[in-house]
């Protein structure tokens, strides 16, 4: 019997604008069964742009205004690509990304929004939009800083004299102040006056700029920025240090490059958000264009829009009737004035004052609690009469993915007591990271399989890790990569959907084994009930392989790579993790360790790569074919970011508790030790008097080493300090 029904259709979204966070947090209420959901976007946050003004003015956290898509795709269902699009090529319905193959499309929406970049000459050495905000932010924390230091002068010049140029000079000028600070904040208008906003409110903006000795000039043409100067058409040059451009929206440099059908760079809609003459693409927000509604560049637009693009996709995507979208022609507007007071103005009103900054401030975390509070995931109770024990299997977490849903350390042990020992040219098997079988030249080859069950839904950087993770074995013995057999399990899927998702794993699958100096040479493909992806992988060197055995006294113990991958990922799974320490965590899964390998494997007495066990029982291994006892250092030992604090609050892996059983630790304590790994980072035993070379070479390569511990004659007693 199905439990989960087949995908039948892509739906991608390119970028986590406002209306695409509404659209996800929808579609995890209401998913449309055999639709497989994307969302394309180049971090695991997206700014909600109303607060940045408060973040600026000190308000607020910078992870008050981001929109975590990590756990928003999570609650959704939906895989995240973190790349940058580059193109769309609409007759192959298929996006183009910056760093990976393309992705297949059925139906796509686009809401990447607008950048505020000048077409001025110096800005972009020496100037900084204030979108996207990211680095906008970045670059503001960093004069603040140097202004507080008295490293730099407090000048900033704001090109653009609208409302959100207006509110970021405000949002600067009571910033440094409150540091006790006297800013000199100049805003340049090539207009007239203040734009976007009635006589009123631009009155009580003037007002309240001047009481924050904010001078502001109109009719003004900027011609030029240089490092500490905005130059002028027919006037004096103004100091600035710090240069904002916030003159109006900017199209995407990208989609100007595209053939959709655009104006300015701004993609043409129609009243049902579909793009004009393409019924296979949507696009909403500030990066669209409705011809027959000519709307400011506001994000209140991008939220009223998100119920028709919602409706509209999957009115696509059932071949249902479209509904037409009919924006309002007027709309409140919400502009802080700094400190924690604003102006309200709709219809020519305007009224000022604290109460309308905490009616925003209201506003604001509201939308922001609509995409943070996501319902419990809650386990399907199962009724009626059950065989002994299974309620008990029941009551327990749900199964991780990767080396979290191995099984325990001792329950293979007892498994593999049944294997024959290595005979003839089979030098080493059970127990070892790999097979070593001696070759009629003398020289050696080894072999390794390793599967994972997915712990995240795009299969392309599944591929990448389950290989990384497959590869370790190979690394890890000091071998070079030779080949690679691929062993994948998909979801039930349509024909096209097959095609389009064995297309990303054979390509990534490829390149990574192309850049090992390997190459992939077949595999096995079938459907199941989840992705699972795994690799048979060999290698050859000349010298006999390193084993787990060999390590000396007197050696310590270097570590590559942070542990704590299985805490992220398990609270990655039940909705719990922050999506940027998950973002980190998998960029570093996802690096190679061939860099790694070149500098340890001829100095290392023993070697393995840390994985399922955890870093205790890798390092238990290393003893107890040596005849050593270990002591580790707790603070030296590097931990993925996060990760403690998820371990502390109780958060782990369902090997974790295994793990323990099968490895104690004398001392202290630390759950981290145990915390199976996936890709995990390679664990040498090197020469003591070589080690600090060592760690100059990893660092020389662009890697990391760690010394964690240290290793003495014993009988497999592992410490902690």
């Amino acid at each position: 019997m199905l439990t989960t029904l087949p995908y039948t259709r892509d739906l991608v979204l390119i970028g986590g604008g406002h209306a695409h966070a509404l659209v996800l947090k929808a579609w995890g209420m209401n998913p449309l069964p055999g639709a497989r959901l994307t969302l394309i976007n180049p971090g695991p946050t997206a700014p909600y742009t109303g607060m940045l003004p408060g973040y600026i003015a000190g308000h607020y956290r910078r992870d008050e205004l981001e929109i975590d898509l990590v756990r928003l795709c999570r609650h959704a269902g939906a895989r995240l690509i973190m790349d940058r699009s580059l193109d769309i090529d609409q007759s192959r319905h298929e996006i183009i990304l910056g760093s990976r193959g393309p992705v297949g499309y059925d139906f796509a929406s686009i809401n990447v929004g607008i950048t505020a970049g000048l077409n001025v000459p110096g800005f972009s050495t020496y100037g900084i939009s204030a979108k996207p905000l990211n680095a906008y932010a970045d670059r503001w924390n960093i004069f603040k800083s140097q202004v507080v230091k008295g490293c730099t002068t407090p000048d900033v010049v704001v090109i653009g004299g609208g409302v959100a140029g207006c509110e970021l000079a405000m949002a600067m000028a009571y910033a440094l102040q409150a540091k006790g600070i006297s800013p000199r904040i100049t805003v340049i208008e090539l207009g007239s006056q203040i734009s976007g906003v009635g006589s009123n409110a631009q009155h009580r903006i003037l007002m309240a700029m001047a009481n924050l000795g904010i001078v502001i000039k109109t009719d003004l043409k900027v011609v030029g920025v240089t490092e500490n100067q905005v130059l002028l058409d027919g006037h004096e040059p103004i100091a600035a240090t710090l240069c904002v451009g916030a003159a109006g929206g900017v199209a995407q440099d990208w989609i100007a490059q595209t053939n959709l059908p655009q104006k300015d760079g701004f993609i043409k809609v129609s009243s049902d958000l579909g793009v004009v003459g393409d019924d296979a693409l949507f696009a909403v927000g500030d990066c669209a264009l409705m011809a027959n509604a000519l709307l400011p560049k506001a994000g209140v637009f991008a939220v009223r829009a998100a119920p028709i693009l919602y409706h509209n996709m999957r009115a696509a995507l059932t071949g249902s009737k479209r509904n037409h979208w009919k924006p309002q022609k007027k709309y409140l507007k919400l502009i802080s004035v700094g400190k924690k007071s604003a102006i309200a103005e709709k219809m020519g009103f305007a009224i000022a004052g604290r109460l309308m900054w905490l009616w925003k401030s209201k506003i604001d975390r509201a939308f922001m609690k609509r995409l943070r509070d996501f319902p419990e995931m809650v386990t399907p109770t199962v009724t009626g009469e059950l065989a002994a024990g299974v309620a008990e299997i029941l009551a327990t977490k749900p199964l991780c993915g990767g080396c979290g849903a191995k099984v325990g350390r001792g329950i293979l042990s007892t498994a593999l007591n049944n294997i024959a020992q290595p005979t003839h040219n089979v030098l080493t098997g059970v127990g070892d990271d790999a097979a070593v079988l001696r070759q009629p030249n003398g020289e050696f080859q080894v072999i390794s399989t390793d599967h994972l069950r997915s712990f995240i839904d795009d299969p392309e950087l599944m591929t990448r890790i389950a290989l990384i993770h497959a590869l370790g074995d190979i690394w890890a013995m000091g071998a070079q990569p030779q080949v690679g057999l691929a062993s994948i399990v998909l979801p039930q899927m349509s024909a096209s959907l097959q095609q389009r998702t064995l297309l990303e794993i054979t390509q990534v699958a490829t390149e990574v084994l192309g850049a090992a100096g390997a190459q992939l040479v077949g595999g096995h493909t079938t459907m199941g009930a989840e992705l699972t992806i795994g690799f048979t992988v060999t290698g050859t060197s000349k010298k006999m392989p390193l084993t787990v055995a060999g390590a000396k006294p007197g050696d310590v113990l270097i570590l590559t790579r942070p542990i704590g991958s299985g805490v992220v990922l398990a609270a990655d799974m039940a909705g719990q993790a922050d999506g940027r320490d998950v973002a980190a965590t998998l960029a570093i899964m996802a690096q190679m360790q061939d860099r790694e390998a070149e500098v340890l494997s001829p100095v290392a007495h023993a070697m393995t790569d840390v994985t399922g066990f955890g870093l205790a029982g890798h390092v238990h291994a290393i003893c107890k074919a040596s005849g050593l006892n270990a002591s580790l250092f707790r603070d030296a030992i590097p931990i993925y970011p996060g990760a403690r604090a998820l371990s502390n609050s109780g958060v782990s892996s369902t090997l974790m508790p295994a793990n323990s059983a099968d490895t104690p630790l004398d001392g202290a304590h630390d759950a981290l030790l145990y915390d199976p790994q996936t890709a995990g980072g390679l664990l040498a035993a090197v020469p003591k008097k070589q080690s600090a070379a060592v760690i100059e070479a990893l660092i020389g390569h662009g890697c990391t080493g760690h010394i964690i511990g240290h290793l003495t004659t014993g009988t497999g007693t592992l410490s902690l300090s």
